[in-house]
């Protein structure tokens, strides 16, 4: 049986600092309400969709730090009931769209920059996430208010959950009866070959990846100056490509990259490239403003099966006993100079 699917990359615009919850809450709405109009079965949404990108700003007052972020306790329940993003989750449910979603996850005993795959048919998380590969610093550069920081390692734990692949069940009928193996990476994370791996023994078919991507933050890169916004953005968006599709390839699936872009708050521009990647690496769609934007693609998940069955076919042409090295060090260790 066929086994396609109509997908989105659910690009999110500027979110400023001080954006009320309510606004943005209905842009998301209004993008899942797009998609179920197009027959999407499956939306895939930025990383920390619900608020601004708060880690670049410095931010020592606890009660504003605290509003960026979803109580996520065994009283208060999964992110789905959560007050102030409940309406979202229940929108989705409404209209049997899938939504991948991140945000900021407070468990009450640590914080976690997190993503959730949520099934458009029961309302269920099907599977959690959290961001494994924290970049930036934990002071920030300095306390000019215009510098953008990236202080990730500050305000969140690395993510202690893993690379679990798991069954989208929701989708199976879509899928012609076999459900799709989907996996979850956030931002940085997609950068990092190990998680993809990872992954990719597993058979994931669909990559849901959001990020929040600068644009250009000089301090971030060593303090150089003199690159010009235009080279920065430009050397964003190749890198980001570049990633994505090298990946999708080597690892036969297709990868669902979702951006929040624009510039927040006249300061802080980030990058756009929401696309859908198919296993040979190919851009099949891909967003072409900076706003919100749904970037819509049917794909066929039997595409995987060339890559994972004759390329890239992992038990047959994987040489595990040469790879020791990649888990016995934590970092580069040159041979000695003679």
């Amino acid at each position: 049986m066929p086994r396609r699917i109509k997908v989105a990359a659910a690009q999110v615009g500027a979110v400023h600092r001080t954006t009320p919850r309510g606004d943005v809450l209905a842009r998301l709405i209004k993008l899942v309400e797009q998609a179920a109009e197009q027959g999407v079965k499956l939306a895939v949404f930025p990383e920390t969709t619900f608020t601004t990108f708060f880690p670049r700003y410095y931010i020592p007052d606890e009660t504003e730090l605290s509003t960026y972020f979803e109580l996520e306790t065994s009283s208060t329940g999964p992110i789905t009931r959560g007050t102030n993003v409940k309406a979202f989750f229940d929108r989705a449910r409404e209209l049997g769209v899938d939504v991948q979603i991140g945000y900021g996850e407070d468990t009450g005993e640590g914080r976690y920059n997190t993503a959730v795959y949520v099934s458009g048919k029961t309302g269920e998380v099907l599977n959690k996430y959290r961001k494994v590969h924290l970049p930036g610093t934990t002071e920030p550069f300095d306390l000019d208010p215009t510098t953008t920081n990236q202080l990730e390692k500050r305000y969140f734990l690395p993510g202690n959950l893993g690379f679990n692949a798991f069954r989208a069940v929701s989708l199976k009928a879509e899928a012609g009866g076999s459900s799709p193996i989907v996996g979850q990476l956030i931002c940085n994370d997609r950068r990092w070959a190990e998680g993809w791996r990872c992954y990719g023994l597993q058979g994931v078919e669909i990559m849901c990846c959001g990020y929040n991507t600068t644009a250009y933050a000089p301090k971030l890169w060593g303090g150089d100056q003199s690159i010009t916004r235009e080279k920065a953005y430009e050397e964003a968006m190749f890198h980001h490509k570049l990633v994505v599709q090298a990946h999708a390839y080597t690892n036969s699936m297709f990868c669902i990259t979702s951006a929040r872009s624009g510039v927040d708050d006249d300061l802080h521009p980030l990058i756009p490239g929401s696309m859908i990647v198919d296993p040979e690496g190919h851009i099949v769609a891909e967003s072409t403003t900076e706003g919100d934007e749904l970037v819509v693609a049917e794909i066929d998940l039997d595409e995987c099966l060339q890559g994972k069955e004759r390329t890239f076919n992992l038990g047959k042409h994987r040489r595990v006993e040469m790879y020791g090295r990649l888990v016995q060090e934590g970092g580069v260790s040159p041979p000695p100079e003679p």
